[in-house]
């Protein structure tokens, strides 16, 4: 007789362990939430509207030349750790330079955006913090509030006044308020002025992910945090990725120079992770450096989403607004979403179809991005294959 008090069955064969992934994967399909990797080739042979290479430099010669030489002087990899083997010579230029254009006191870089993230939340707050969110955030900072053991409230979009609410009735003395600045679905900017203020009201931090901002907003591209007049401020965290405006793969946290030593302590996604590649480090500062040469290109790239936005929605679609470089167009389900986006690519354009749960808002829609390098036939092209692929009842 079973005494213990446990429900569990016999032992099953080992060939039926993972016998439940079968039922969960049944589930998913039955909800249409069934992902599917599409290998794209080395030569485009569709219009890109779903990539995050926002300023075109991911081929850009300059950037592909300067990852192809550090490959061949550094070698494949970092070959461990940052506190062990994994910095070099690159890595720390590339975090003076990138310090310098964000107008922070310092930079680390990490493996991968979403690194970057987890390392900063987790390291900066705790059990004896408060951490409160705008609902909206990115997968990798919700990640991170999980990790963080602190008490987290996340409340509603762009709402500082709901931030001040969670700010004023929390339980723990510090506290640490979190935001995207462009949102990566809708491309809306949150009030980093207005947030900043109601932080320092209640003694509170602010983290800032900026992957979306960097390269597209403020003067020359130096991101949301710097067009906000934040850049700078010993209570502001800014994180970025390299993998969008400047073409490589990598993230970083910039800001006060303490902040950043504690990370290399603490943040463990740092401590524990094999460093990032030189190969990527050279390509991100190399588009750093075009970035500062051609400041024009942030300018161009919110041009082009402008465009883009403004034809559709005289075409009758419901389209944000972009803040930056994304622009949002509503489906009128999940299921119709995806048959416009295989439709928009099997007439040569591709675009993101962003659907529950991927969206916090439950409305599926296609998610377009726009590119500095775009020309105007490439935004009349994409328009046309949009417009004349739209089911009926995306239209007003």
């Amino acid at each position: 007789m079973n005494t213990s008090g446990s429900t569990r069955t016999a032992a099953l064969p080992p060939e039926h362990v993972f016998d439940w992934l079968d039922d969960a994967a049944a589930q998913r399909a039955e909800e249409g939430l069934v992902r599917t990797l599409i290998p794209r080739t080395a030569v485009a042979t569709q219009l890109d509207l779903a990539g995050n290479d926002y300023l075109g430099l991911a081929r850009d010669k300059r950037v592909a030349g300067a990852s192809a030489a550090a490959a061949l002087k550094w070698g494949a990899g970092a070959t461990g750790s940052r506190l062990v083997t994994g910095s070099t010579e690159v890595h720390a230029e590339l975090e003076y330079e990138l310090a310098r254009f964000c107008g922070a006191q310092a930079a680390l870089v990490f493996s991968s955006g979403f690194a970057a993230n987890l390392g900063a939340v987790t390291a900066l707050s705790g059990r004896d913090a408060a951490i409160v969110t705008d609902k909206y955030i990115h997968a990798s900072l919700i990640e991170g509030c999980r990790l963080s053991r602190a008490d987290v409230a996340a409340v509603a979009h762009n709402d500082p006044a709901a931030v001040e609410h969670a700010l004023k009735t929390r339980r723990k003395e510090r506290a640490l308020v979190v935001t995207d600045s462009v949102f990566s679905v809708d491309g809306d900017l949150a009030p980093l002025e207005e947030l900043s203020a109601v932080c320092r009201r209640h003694s509170a931090a602010l983290l800032v992910d900026d992957a979306h901002g960097l390269g597209v907003l403020g003067d020359g591209g130096r991101g949301a945090v710097h067009a906000a007049g934040l850049a700078g401020a010993p209570d502001v965290v800014t994180t970025v990725t390299l993998s969008k405006s400047l073409g490589a793969q990598g993230g970083a946290v910039v800001g006060p120079r303490r902040v950043i030593k504690h990370l290399v302590d603490t943040a463990r996604s740092f401590i524990f992770d094999t460093a990032l590649a030189p190969a990527s480090a050279a390509a991100a500062l190399a588009a750093l450096r075009a970035l500062r040469d051609e400041p024009e290109l942030a300018e161009r790239v919110r041009t082009r989403a402008t465009d883009l936005s403004t034809r559709l929605a005289e075409a009758g679609f419901s389209v944000s607004t972009p803040d930056g470089a994304v622009v949002s167009v509503r489906a009128p389900g999940p299921d119709e979403a995806v048959a416009w986006a295989t439709r928009c690519a099997e007439n040569g354009v591709r675009v993101g179809c962003f659907r529950p749960p991927s969206v916090p808002d439950g409305v599926s829609r296609l998610r377009l991005t726009a590119r500095a390098d775009l020309s105007e036939s490439d935004v009349d092209r994409a328009v046309a294959v949009i417009t004349d692929n739209a089911p009926p009842q995306a239209r007003h």
